[in-house]
């Protein structure tokens, strides 16, 4: 039941964050790509849809469950920042 508990809500956050860095527009402006990224509002919208299962797992007291869930966002954040910048590193066309 533990793994469950968060999991599922780590995949729900990862989603989120990939989601926020793809539109991030400061990493936009840096590969000089086309669109100026996300809006301020969705950048907010986005991130307290990351927090949001974080959130719930608190509300639900176990606290084994909330710090598994913040350490995998902040290990799943830098592995999607190490992945968007190995990406931007590659050879253009």
């Amino acid at each position: 039941m533990m793994t469950g508990l968060t999991l599922i809500p780590l995949a729900l956050s990862t989603a989120f964050i990939l989601w926020l860095s793809l539109g991030d527009p400061k990493r936009r402006r840096a590969e000089k790509l086309a669109s100026g990224g996300h809006s301020p509002a969705l950048r907010r919208a986005l991130a307290l849809g990351a927090m949001l299962p974080g959130i719930a797992i608190a509300a639900c007291g176990d606290a084994a469950a909330f710090l598994i869930w913040l350490g995998g966002c902040a290990v799943i954040g830098w592995i999607v920042a190490l992945a968007l910048s190995q990406l931007a590193r590659q050879p253009g066309d």
